[in-house]
């Protein structure tokens, strides 16, 4: 007999929530069909980028951008734009929608907390140092052992070594 899982329906929501203000945003799923459309789109981009080079903002017009936000937003868009929110706050939730359906909710979390800005996704210099120095970096502070093999330079008996004479 296989393997029998929970519903799925009982193990994630289908939705996100975004807060803006008083006003709370929910933005459904999309279909599997205009899923697989943005995941297209940002493969494209991501490849794009890996191969060196710089991601084209312009690669969408302005009605393709309308489009692509429209795809992560739903019904939700023409909500938003009718409340008269701006712009850059509804592109804002676009992308954090798109970065929800492409990779999930932490990293469209990650994406709405910094408000987009790529500079603080990674940790900068001196926090990345800072880390290294606390907790985790303790380990690599300790010597590794040396050689036996009698290359080391250390002078001695050479008893117990091999190729040594005795």
């Amino acid at each position: 007999m296989g393997a029998k899982f929970e519903a799925l329906d009982e193990l994630f929501d289908d939705s996100l929530t975004l807060p803006f203000g008083d006003t709370e945003y929910v933005i459904p799923s999309p279909s599997a069909e205009d899923g697989l459309r943005v995941q297209k789109i940002t493969s494209l981009a991501a490849r794009l980028q890996s191969g060196g080079e710089a991601v084209d903002t312009t690669l969408l017009d302005d009605e393709e951008e309308r489009d692509l936000l429209a795809l992560c937003l739903g019904p939700v868009l023409e909500e938003m734009l009718s409340d008269g929110i701006t712009w850059s706050r509804v592109r804002h939730a676009g992308l954090t929608a798109m970065f929800w359906i492409v990779s999930g909710p932490d990293v469209a979390e990650r994406y709405w907390k910094t408000g987009g800005d790529p500079s603080q996704w990674a940790p900068n210099r001196e926090t990345r140092r800072a880390q290294k120095k606390s907790g985790s970096g303790t380990a690599s502070k300790t010597r590794s052992r040396g050689s036996t093999s009698g290359t080391s330079g250390r002078k001695g008996s050479g008893k117990g070594r091999r190729g040594g004479t005795t």
